[in-house]
């Protein structure tokens, strides 16, 4: 198939060389011309394009469907993009927004899209920087036969069943058999988003629950404690012996163990944690719901307060957004 890609950074860049590799057509571009040329470089030779515009995206697509995915940071941006790709793509068109978008704002904007006549997807995706050769974990909404249109498309760019192991009692009626694949069509628009909003707030929660453990394990040779109750622990070592079969194995302390080994003191990383929103966005749904979500409000505020100054928790925390996400610390 043939796809348009706007925003060609830490994830949009893979996306298209991903699907490039499996046979797929991209017209690519980014208001930075030196990441479209990097793309097209980096793509296998002949299936990507660079544009200039998005006029220029438009205008090299081709067949029944145009479809173009958005993969930028949400608000303004997208909004311009979406509204702008709205006035030059026309009836059975595609259009989708795979970055972290509020997902009342898709449902906003499969509204005004469906009056032209053109199909509004939301691809919540998750894979970070390793999604190039790991593949992305992909929850999508909006109009369904839309979705099966580029099912090639979200099947290029899905992990796989990989080695995981089957879930007990997968074949039964009333399962997605995709789900397994590692992409998951969730309902209408905004439900793809809201399903990747909630997946983050539970991602705030693990992680926390990793660093302050770390933290405790830090300082238990602190000399407020009783001399023989001190110990000297290697965190590097921890993090390791714990992804040998304990309960809490996981990539995320796959990538804590992995800048523990690097330097055991995380001293590259200052603790001072951002948010991208979605954890925010998950505590207002829960609070319209009154659903009670206090790990996840706790993980938030933490990061609130690690910009007025941090401990070695917040440096974990650091360390693993950077090893998913590539995710650079702000300087002030």
């Amino acid at each position: 198939m043939q796809i348009g890609i706007v925003g060609l950074g830490r994830m949009g860049g893979n996306i298209a060389v991903r699907l490039t590799r499996f046979g797929h057509h991209v017209v690519v571009y980014d208001r930075d011309a030196s990441a479209v040329e990097k793309t097209v470089e980096r793509a296998e030779a002949g299936r990507a394009t660079g544009a200039s515009s998005l006029v220029d995206v438009v205008a090299q697509l081709s067949g029944p469907k145009k479809i173009v995915w958005s993969m930028l940071p949400a608000g303004d941006i997208t909004e311009e993009t979406i509204m702008s790709l709205a006035g030059l793509m026309g009836r059975g068109d595609i259009v989708i927004d795979g970055g972290n978008t509020y997902y009342k704002d898709d449902i906003r904007r499969a509204k005004v899209l469906a009056e032209k006549g053109i199909d509004y997807l939301d691809i919540g995706t998750s894979g970070g920087v390793w999604g190039l050769d790991r593949g992305y974990c992909m929850m999508y909404g909006g109009a369904r036969e839309a979705a099966d249109h580029i099912d090639p498309i979200l099947a290029a760019l899905a992990p796989g069943m990989g080695d995981i192991p089957r879930t007990p009692e997968r074949d039964r009626d009333g399962l997605d058999p995709r789900a397994e694949q590692g992409y998951l069509y969730c309902g209408p628009a905004g439900s793809g988003h809201f399903v990747k909003m909630v997946h983050n707030g539970i991602e705030y929660g693990m992680m926390q629950a990793f660093a302050e453990g770390f933290d405790v394990m830090y300082r238990k040779d602190s000399p407020l404690l009783a001399e023989d109750e001190r110990f000297s622990l290697n965190m590097a070592d921890i993090a390791e012996v714990w992804r040998r079969g304990s309960v809490v194995s996981s990539w995320l302390l796959d990538l804590t163990a992995q800048a523990l080994a690097n330097n055991g003191e995380l001293s590259k990383f200052s603790g001072e944690v951002s948010d991208s929103g979605e954890g925010r966005w998950t505590i207002e749904a829960a609070i319209e719901e009154a659903v009670p979500v206090p790990v996840m409000t706790a993980a938030l505020f933490t990061r609130f307060r690690s910009r007025s100054g941090n401990t070695f928790a917040e440096k974990v925390l650091s360390a693993m957004r950077f090893g998913f996400g590539g995710h650079v610390e702000s300087k002030g």
